[in-house]
């Protein structure tokens, strides 16, 4: 099964594109070679680009201290386990306290960095970081793959709260959601949402060997998924087929 998530608003969006790439970064760093570590600056360098947005910390910090409240809003339920809702409850202010804690913009003390600032300059120029333009990175590249490790190790700590921040809030986002089975007819499938009920993310799963991808649009009135076939050019075709798929909203 291939799984596909859509988000509801754009704060949705933002966090999924950090997800993403905290995902990369963590595969790449764990990689020996340096052109895999060249890639892994790259993705530190794209985190920083994306989490400047001014509002994403405090979306973050409301975002956490809301679930804070509904969680604590659960004590004494006897259908709750108190011990599971203590930790996450800890887990909460643990992020919470890391974020609110760290001063500036995300990735601010690498920015004091000049080496490092000296290849985000350069990074995003096709072969601009050669050797003959970038001697010290070139150094830093030929390093024992252990110590260019404990050098990406040390610069991912300032994006360590974000990281949790983010790993804590969508993982609790996407336990909120019931799947269902679904099947498109016609290669087309629509779906009203009750008024009132503000989802946030939508999760789709499709079998692999089915070939087909979906194209989804969502708003808070109405779910459509219309699914494509790449012909043997690559190129996206509408197809008339039925399809059957699982769909997950997450409210």
């Amino acid at each position: 099964m291939i799984l596909y998530e859509y988000p509801f608003n754009e704060r949705l969006r933002t966090y999924l594109r950090l997800e993403q790439l905290f995902r990369r970064l963590s595969e790449l760093v764990t990689r020996e070679s340096p052109v895999d570590h060249h890639f892994a600056l790259a993705t530190i360098f794209e985190t920083m680009e994306v989490a400047a947005r001014a509002d994403l910390k405090s979306d973050l910090l409301r975002d956490l201290d809301r679930q804070k409240n509904m969680f604590e809003g659960l004590r004494d339920n006897p259908a709750i386990a108190q011990d599971m809702l203590d930790n996450i409850i800890a887990q909460l202010d643990q992020c919470y306290s890391a974020l609110h804690a760290q001063n500036g913009k995300t990735g601010q003390p690498l920015t004091e960095i000049d080496w490092l600032m000296a290849i985000r300059s350069r990074i995003s120029i096709p072969g601009g970081t050669s050797s003959f333009d970038l001697p010290a990175y070139h150094r830093w590249q030929n390093k024992p793959a252990h110590e260019r490790q404990a050098d990406l190790q040390q610069w991912t700590q300032c994006l360590k709260p974000l990281s949790d921040a983010l790993g804590l809030l969508l993982g609790l986002l996407r336990q909120t959601g019931s799947p269902q089975k679904v099947a498109a007819s016609n290669g087309q499938f629509q779906q009203a949402l009750p008024a009132g009920k503000a989802y946030q993310l939508l999760r789709l799963r499709i079998h692999a060997d089915s070939g087909l991808i979906p194209e989804i649009s969502a708003n808070r009135l109405m779910v459509s998924v219309r699914l494509v076939r790449p012909n043997e050019n690559g190129s996206l075709q509408s197809t008339t087929e039925n399809a059957a798929f699982e769909l997950t909203l997450c409210a």
